[in-house]
């Protein structure tokens, strides 16, 4: 596999399992948005407005679970430098423990129809699933910044917007070409995933987050445990 199809499979993979855990946990745990920090604050304000408080309190504590993803993937990405390398390859090992994590507390706390139910074991869940997509997002930008963001689809979608118009115009050069290839795949990823989990929850409940593990599993496999990069 050459470094253009390495970077289609990560891109589209990681689009693909981003969009699904978001979707996932939105539909299962009364609006959670796992990878959308910005989404969970539109939502505190609506709830709060609507003095429907049940779900508040996930909602809040997704945000430091969604910062200490972001901090560990950063440790563990200094650390594993350090050490010579295989930094990918460790920070997709701790998303796959931590989306396991999710999955398991999810399943344990049974069917989840009501706000009410909000109780430890799916917070739990919730929470599992805000940290280990804090993971997602620093791994995006510490270890593939080469490619466009797979966890946050509205820059893709500008980007690949503005950069349309000009290949449409005769504005366009290969750069140009290239940088909408980059985004749009993700995009895609991010839309099959966010389309399928819906449907997937329905049919599996939280069983249906072996998928991304899936994914995340055949990631790490691509990845050597080390690299020949010297330590620092």
């Amino acid at each position: 596999m050459n470094a253009a199809q390495r970077s289609h499979v990560q891109g589209i993979g990681l689009g693909f399992l981003a969009g699904y855990v978001d979707t996932l946990g939105f539909v299962a745990l009364f609006g959670l948005f796992t990878a959308h920090v910005t989404g969970n604050f539109v939502l505190i304000g609506a709830i709060l407005a609507k003095d429907a408080h049940g779900s508040i309190a996930l909602k809040l504590l997704a945000f430091p679970a969604f910062i200490l993803g972001v901090a560990a993937a950063r440790l563990l990405t200094v650390a594993a430098e350090r050490r010579g390398g295989g930094a990918l390859r460790l920070a997709l090992l701790m998303e796959w423990v931590l989306l396991a994590g999710c999955m398991v507390c999810g399943m344990q706390a049974g069917p989840l129809t009501e706000m009410t139910q909000a109780d430890a074991l799916a917070m739990a869940a919730g929470l599992f699933g805000a940290t280990a997509m804090g993971a997602h997002s620093a791994i995006s930008r510490l270890q593939l910044s080469h490619l466009a963001p797979t966890s946050m689809m509205t820059g893709n979608v500008t980007q690949l917007v503005i950069d349309t118009v000009d290949v449409l115009r005769g504005a366009g050069d290969a750069t140009t070409r290239a940088r909408c290839v980059k985004c749009l795949w993700p995009l895609l990823g991010f839309a099959a995933g966010a389309g399928i989990a819906a449907f997937a929850y329905l049919a599996l409940g939280f069983a249906a987050l072996a998928v991304p593990l899936v994914i995340l599993a055949v990631l790490i496999a691509m990845e050597p445990a080390r690299s020949n990069a010297t330590a620092v």
